[in-house]
C-alpha cells in the first residue's frame, strides 16, 4: 500500500512538471529538466518493474529499530542464567562431534559443536580444541550463531528456540557469556541465523516450515524483538537447511528440487534453478569470486554417499550437470557443511572424517589454494 501511494504521488508529480513547463525556455533548461526528472523516472521504474523493493530501499537501510514507535510481534522472554554462565568452563571434549559452523565475532572465534550440544570459543585457531571455553551447553543440536556485536543469537534447533546471550567483562571474573533472553516456538527446527548489517536485522530460518523470523535490537540497549515473519509457502514441510543474502536478494538452497532466489524485503520469488536429485540435499550456497560454492549433504533420499562440494558460475546449468566437483581439494569422503569467511580466509566445517572437521582455504582468481585442516 505504501509503494502504491508513493507511485501515485510520483506519477502526478511527473505530470505536473510536464504541464507547467514554460513555452519559452533558456538553453540550459533541458539539462535542468533532465536532472529534475531523472530520479522521479528511476523510482517509477523501480515500482513498475519490481526489480527492487522501494520499501526496502527507503525504510530498511540502516534505519534503527524503535520499539516505541515501530511495530513488532513480540519481545524476548528473560531467562535464568545457566550454571555455565557464572564461570568459564573449559571444553571437556578432546574432539568435535559434527561441527556445523565456525565464525569470528570481534576478537573471539566460535565453533558450533552440534552433536556435543555446545558452542565453544577461543582467542585463536592454533591452540588445541581442549583449550577452548564453553559459551553455552544449554542447547540441543544448535547449528549457527550470529551477532551484531552486542547480542549473540543462537539457533537451538531441536528446541525450536532462539537463545540470546551477551558477553560479560567484569573486574572479578574473566570474560564470559551469559544467557539473557529467548524466543520459543520459532517454527520447526530453526537451522540457520545471520545478522544483516544493511537492514540491522537478524534473520532466523525455520528449516521445516518455510518461515523466516526477523529479529531487531533496540539500539539503546540489548532488548531484542521479533518484528516480522516472512514465508516461502512452497517450502512448507520441506527440509531446507539455509539461505544466503546477496545484495537485495535472498537464496534458499534446494530441499524442494530447486534453488530459490527471492526479493529480500518481500520474499517474492524472482527465479528458481532446478537441480538433479543427486544435488537435492544442499546445505549452503556461498558466492566466492565468480562462482557459487554449494555444499551437498545428501541426495533426495537422504543418502550421505552423495555428499560433496561443487561450484558453478551459472545456477541455470546445474540441472544439466554442468558444474565442477571440487571436493577432492578437501580429501573427500565426508559431509561438508557450512562455509564462512573471515581473517582473509574461507572456512569449511565437515563431519564423518576424523581430524578433518574444520578446514581453512583461500581462493585467488577462482583458484583454490592453501587448503589446511585446522581441527
Amino acid at each position: 500500500m505504501k509503494n502504491f501511494a508513493l507511485g501515485f504521488y510520483l506519477f502526478f508529480y511527473y505530470n505536473w512538471i510536464m504541464k507547467n513547463l514554460p513555452t519559452k525556455i533558456s538553453p540550459i533548461a533541458p539539462l535542468f529538466l533532465l536532472i529534475t526528472l531523472l530520479p522521479v523516472t528511476l523510482m517509477l521504474i523501480l515500482l513498475s518493474t519490481g526489480c527492487a523493493s522501494l520499501d526496502y530501499l527507503l525504510n530498511h537501510q540502516n534505519v534503527p529499530f524503535d520499539p516505541g514507535t515501530d511495530e513488532y510481534l513480540s519481545a524476548s522472554t528473560p531467562v535464568k542464567a545457566a550454571p555455565t554462565d557464572t564461570l568459564t568452563i573449559t571444553n571437556p571434549y578432546p574432539d568435535l562431534k559434527v561441527p556445523t559452523y565456525i565464525t569470528k565475532i570481534g576478537t573471539d572465534y566460535f565453533i558450533v559443536d552440534c552433536y556435543h550440544n555446545q558452542i565453544i570459543y577461543h582467542d585463536n585457531l592454533t591452540d588445541p580444541i581442549t583449550d577452548w571455553s564453553v559459551m553455552t551447553n544449554d542447547i540441543n543440536r544448535g547449528h549457527t550463531i550470529a551477532s551484531d556485536g552486542i547480542v549473540y543469537l543462537i539457533d537451538d534447533t531441536e528446541n525450536d528456540r532462539i537463545l540470546i546471550m551477551e558477553k560479560q567483562i567484569t573486574a572479578d571474573t574473566p570474560p564470559h557469556f551469559i544467557a539473557t533472553a529467548e524466543f520459543n516456538n520459532i517454527g520447526r527446527r530453526p537451522h540457520y541465523i545471520v545478522y544483516d548489517q544493511s537492514t540491522t536485522t537478524f534473520y532466523a530460518w525455520s528449516s521445516m516450515t518455510g518461515e523466516m523470523y526477523l529479529f531487531r535490537r533496540d539500539p539503546d540497549n540489548s532488548s531484542v524483538y521479533l518484528t516480522e515473519i516472512r514465508t516461502i509457502p512452497s517450502l512448507m514441510d520441506i527440509y531446507v537447511r539455509s539461505f544466503t543474502i546477496i545484495g537485495n536478494d535472498i537464496y534458499f538452497v534446494s530441499g524442494n528440487s530447486s534453488i530459490i532466489r527471492a526479493d529480500l524485503s518481500t520474499f517474492h520469488i524472482i527465479d528458481e534453478y532446478p537441480v538433479s536429485s543427486e544435488l537435492n540435499g544442499m546445505v549452503q550456497l556461498t558466492l566466492i569470486n565468480d562462482y557459487f560454492y554449494l555444499t551437498i549433504s545428501t541426495d533426495a533420499t537422504g543418502n550421505q554417499d552423495y555428499a560433496t562440494l561443487i561450484r558453478t558460475n551459472n545456477l541455470n546449468t546445474l540441472i544439466d550437470g554442468e558444474f565442477e566437483d571440487i571436493y577432492d581439494h578437501f580429501i573427500g569422503g565426508g559431509t561438508p557443511y557450512f562455509i564462512t569467511g573471515f581473517d582473509g580466509y574461507w572456512y569449511l566445517t565437515e563431519h564423518r572424517l576424523p581430524n578433518h572437521s574444520i578446514w581453512r582455504f583461500q581462493v585467488t582468481d577462482n583458484e583454490i589454494n592453501d587448503v589446511t585442516p585446522l581441527y
